[in-house]
């Protein structure tokens, strides 16, 4: 292989990569760690202290508070997530910095010479991407690195390094053509992210048997929320209960609200401090009331954006919108979905916080027609204003139809998600350059 073989820009790497693995999905780790013990990842940490994170939901909400707790104390920080709203370069964060291209394209070229050498190893996108990222933090060795599991936990790519946390927030069904449909089964396969000897956070005291007896098996060091770490309200805000790395009891008061599920602030919390870290309470205040993450109950006006795909994310959803008493106007939702998700159930979770509902189309094999959403909504008769092509029409139509007191819940997907976040991001880009063009004239 030769340089000149590569490509030479980010986009034509990441086309090159959906192009090269039979299937998008390949679950196992034989392949992907091959590879790595070649690319030398297996031979140090690559990084002083590593959390990883699985669940169904809650994983980004975690990682962006722990990423915000690791850099509100001064550490050096990498995170790694998937998937990416608008950009790949979102996937690896570096000090809260998004990677450059060039750093990228560097771990793909060292995963592709070492996926080369023979024997030659078939990898998938995802596969590609995570070894990469995993290169790219190596490099610098930072205090901590955070890895969000892309599906399950056992077989996913992340879980070739060995964390010296695990993190489990929530377990439930989603990715059933990999996963199936038996919570005690999807609860094992997260759980494989455990190490023996070595502490688990479980984030959620609703997660299924096999959760917990898994981390007995292999002797991980259980800290389980509702006995070991807890979260309880304080006047405006909320307090934390938790333990230190040696044991020690300890209790943050006066926390401000992160706009995220205080299960997975508090598992976050106990996560950061498992990993040896002597917690300051300003710095945890600050970080809560500083953390952002798009795509999370994300307002820009009327508008709300929340990439929630099962029932559990969107009841969560729907709990957010009926708490904000002071609404008086109609709850709209934009709603997109691929056709491998729960839409029954996710419009069951909505329906009590939504007034009408706007189906559209999404793009894809994985694709659900609107139309297909409509009868849903009808069948439990509920108002269906319009049908749209895709997310960006629909948006369109809804614009010039809402009343002042009207707000709208954009949801469903990923990719219904980001579609409106490039059209506001081109939008902005349009103003921008108006407005350029008036400076210049005005100047000329």
């Amino acid at each position: 292989m030769t340089d000149s073989s590569l490509p030479k820009t980010l986009d034509a790497w990441l086309a090159r990569l959906e192009a090269s693995h039979p299937t998008g999905i390949d679950l196992g780790l034989d392949r992907v760690s091959a590879v790595a013990r070649r690319m030398g990842l297996m031979d140090a940490p690559i990084a002083e202290r590593v959390i990883t994170v699985a669940g169904t939901n809650g994983k980004g909400s975690t990682v962006a508070m722990l990423e915000a707790f690791s850099m509100a104390h001064g550490l050096s920080v990498a995170c790694y997530t998937s998937p990416h709203l608008l950009r790949y370069n979102e996937r690896l964060r570096l000090d809260g910095i998004e990677a450059e291209d060039a750093l990228l394209m560097a771990g793909f070229k060292a995963v592709e010479q070492a996926r080369v050498a023979s024997p030659s190893i078939s990898l998938t996108y995802f596969e590609v991407g995570t070894l990469g990222a995993l290169w790219a933090i190596a490099q610098r060795r930072p205090q901590m690195a955070i890895l969000e599991v892309g599906l399950g936990g056992r077989l996913d790519a992340v879980n070739i390094i060995d964390a010296d946390v695990a993190v489990v927030t929530t377990v439930a069904q989603d990715h059933a053509a990999f996963l199936g449909t038996d919570i005690n089964v999807i609860g094992r396969e997260k759980a494989g992210i455990m190490r023996t000897q070595r502490p688990v956070v479980l984030g959620s005291d609703s997660l299924p048997p096999s959760v917990a007896e898994h981390a007995r098996d292999i002797g991980a060091l259980v800290h389980a929320l509702g006995s070991d770490f807890n979260h309880d309200a304080d006047g405006a805000g909320w307090k934390w209960q938790g333990k230190s790395a040696s044991g020690q009891h300890m209790v943050l008061d006066a926390l401000p609200d992160p706009k995220f599920p205080r299960d997975n602030a508090a598992a976050a919390l106990q996560a950061f401090a498992l990993g040896g870290v002597a917690l300051e309470a300003d710095n945890c205040r600050r970080a809560l009331a500083d953390v952002r993450l798009n795509g999370r109950m994300q307002w820009r006006g009327q508008w709300c954006l929340d990439v929630g795909h099962n029932p559990h994310a969107a009841s969560w959803v729907a709990g957010q919108l009926g708490a904000s008493d002071a609404h008086v106007g109609r709850t709209l939702c934009l709603l997109g979905m691929l056709g491998d998700k729960d839409a029954e159930g996710v419009i069951d979770a909505l329906s009590p916080a939504i007034d009408a509902w706007l189906p559209v189309s999404l793009e894809g094999e994985r694709a659900r027609r609107a139309a297909d959403l409509a009868e849903y909504l009808a069948e439990r008769g509920l108002e269906v204003m319009h049908c749209a092509d895709d997310p960006g029409s629909g948006a369109d139509w809804l614009e010039t139809r809402l009343e002042p007191t009207d707000r709208v819940l954009v949801t469903g997907s990923f990719l219904t998600v980001s579609a409106i976040l490039d059209r506001w991001q081109q939008a902005s880009s349009d103003d921008e350059n108006v407005s350029r063009e008036r400076d210049e004239i005005r100047n000329a």
